[in-house]
C-alpha cells in the first residue's frame, strides 16, 4: 500500500485590519415597519396611484366631448388601476363629465371646467418656471455614472420631475434650449416612435461647469458653516423605538465622511459604512428632486445601475426609517422622504413649482368622492364650481351639439388633443 500523502496547508494571507474592524462594527439593523397616519393624511401621497393616470387622461381629453373609445385602449400605457378606463373616468366626476354620444348611446367624456383650468395652469407653470424644472432633470443626469440615461428610463422620470409627458416627443418644447439632446446608439436604426437604443445626454456633458452641491451639503453649510461634517436629518416615527446598539451605530454613522452623489465613488469599498451613507445620500438627493419627494419603490429599480447603487439597495429604506418612510397603499409601496414633510421650514429642500397644481388635482379627486357620496344619498351636491352645478344642462347641450350635421371630431395622435372640423375648412 502506498503511504498516505501528507497534505500541506497553504499559507493564507490574513485580511487587512480594516476588513476585521468593519465586520465587527457592522450592526444588523432589523426594525418592524411602523405606520404613520400623518403621511396617509397627505392627499398627494395617499392618492398617488390614481393621480398620475388622472392627469394623463386630462391631457388626452379636451373640453369638447370625446368618445370613450379614443382612450379605452390606453389602460396599460397610462397605468390605469381599474380594469376599464371608463370605470376610472366615472370615479372622478369632478374632473370628467359624462354624456351620451350621437349614435348607439355610447358614452362620451369631456373635461370639467376646473380640470381644464388646472391643465392650462400646469402648462403656464411649466412655461414660467421652465428653467427650474428642467434643471432637476439635468441634476439627475449629473448623478449618473455616464452622465446619460436611456430614453425609456428618462421618460419614466418625467412625471416625478414635473415635466410634460410629451417633453421628448413634441418638437415645440425644443429640448436643445434646455441643454439636452437625444443620441441613437448601436447599429440598429430606430424609428422616431421607438425608444430602443436612444439615450438622453447633456450637450455640454457637464465637463466645463462646477458640480452642484447636494441638498445635504447646503444644509450642512446653513447649519455649521462648512461641509466638514455632513449629517443626514433624522425624523423619528411615532411609536418607533430603537435599540441601544442601533442608536450607538446611528450616531457613528452620522460622523462618517459624506460622498456627494455628483462625485466619483469608484475608490469607495462597496461593503463599508461609507458606501452605505453614500447610498442614503443618493436616494435623499433623488427624492428631493421629485415633485412630491416620493416615488414608487419599483420605479427606483431602473436607476440602480445608472446611479451606482448596490443590487439590494432597497434594504436602505428599512435600515434608515428615520430618513425614509414606506407608504403601503393598494398593494404598492411608495418611498417618502421624511424631511420634506416633517422639517417644516427648517430644510433646504426647495418646493417644486408643480406641487401646488398636483395638490389641486388631488382636491378634485376628493371632491369626486363627495359627489358620488351625495349621488348615492339622493341629495344635491353643494359644489363650489358652476360646472358641477350645471352638469345635467351641459350634458344635454353636448348631446345637441354632437348631432349637428357636418360636424366631426378627430384625434391628433401626436399631442392627444381633439379638434373640431367643419366642412370647408
Amino acid at each position: 500500500m502506498r503511504p498516505l500523502a501528507i497534505r500541506r496547508r497553504e499559507a493564507r494571507l490574513l485580511p487587512p485590519l480594516a476588513v476585521l474592524v468593519r465586520s465587527m462594527a457592522y450592526v444588523d439593523v432589523k426594525m418592524r415597519w411602523k405606520k404613520d397616519a400623518s403621511f396617509d393624511a397627505v392627499p398627494v401621497l395617499s392618492q398617488a396611484g390614481d393621480l398620475r393616470p388622472l392627469v394623463s387622461l386630462a391631457g388626452l381629453l379636451s373640453p369638447s366631448p370625446t368618445p370613450v373609445s379614443a382612450v379605452s385602449k390606453l389602460r396599460i400605457p397610462l397605468e390605469v388601476p381599474d380594469r376599464r378606463v371608463i370605470s376610472f373616468l366615472r370615479r372622478f366626476p369632478a374632473a370628467f363629465v359624462e354624456s351620451v354620444g350621437p349614435e348607439h348611446n355610447h358614452p362620451w367624456f369631456r373635461l370639467s371646467g376646473p380640470a381644464a383650468g388646472l391643465l392650462q395652469e400646469e402648462r403656464e407653470v411649466f412655461a414660467a418656471r421652465r428653467a427650474d424644472i428642467t434643471s432637476r432633470l439635468r441634476r439627475l443626469l449629473l448623478m449618473t455614472t455616464r452622465r446619460r440615461l436611456p430614453l425609456r428610463v428618462a421618460q419614466g422620470m418625467l412625471w416625478h420631475l414635473g415635466l410634460p409627458e410629451d417633453y421628448f416627443r413634441c418638437r415645440d418644447y425644443d429640448i436643445a434650449q434646455d441643454g439636452f439632446r437625444i443620441l441613437t446608439t448601436g447599429d440598429s436604426v430606430c424609428r422616431e416612435e421607438e425608444e430602443d437604443g436612444r439615450e438622453l445626454v447633456l450637450i455640454d456633458n457637464g465637463e466645463h461647469q462646477e458640480m452642484p452641491k447636494s441638498v445635504l451639503q447646503m444644509d450642512a453649510i446653513r447649519r455649521f458653516g462648512s461641509m466638514e461634517m455632513v449629517p443626514i436629518p433624522l425624523f423619528q416615527s411615532k411609536g418607533l423605538r430603537l435599540k441601544q446598539k442601533i442608536e450607538a451605530w446611528l450616531e457613528e454613522f452620522q460622523k462618517l465622511p459624506y460622498v456627494s452623489p455628483y462625485e466619483d465613488f469608484s475608490r469607495i469599498d462597496r461593503g463599508s459604512d461609507v458606501s452605505e451613507k453614500r447610498v442614503v445620500g443618493v436616494l435623499h438627493e433623488l427624492l428631493s428632486l421629485f415633485v412630491t419627494c416620493s416615488a414608487e419603490r419599483r420605479r427606483l429599480l431602473c436607476l440602480r445601475q445608472h446611479l451606482g447603487l448596490p443590487q439590494k439597495f432597497h434594504r436602505v429604506f428599512e435600515r434608515h426609517p428615520h430618513v425614509f418612510y414606506l407608504l403601503l397603499k393598494e398593494k404598492t409601496c411608495f418611498v417618502v422622504l421624511k424631511e420634506a414633510y416633517m422639517a417644516g421650514r427648517d430644510t433646504t429642500i426647495e418646493e417644486h413649482p408643480m406641487l401646488a397644481v398636483r395638490r389641486k388635482y388631488a382636491g378634485l379627486m376628493e371632491e369626486s368622492r363627495e359627489i358620488i357620496r351625495y349621488r348615492r344619498s339622493g341629495k344635491p351636491f353643494p359644489s363650489k364650481h358652476e360646472d358641477h352645478e350645471q352638469i345635467e344642462d351641459s350634458e344635454d347641450q353636448d348631446h345637441t351639439q354632437l348631432r349637428q350635421p357636418g360636424k366631426s371630431i378627430s384625434l391628433c395622435p401626436n399631442r392627444g388633443l381633439l379638434f373640431t372640423v367643419f366642412p370647408g375648412e
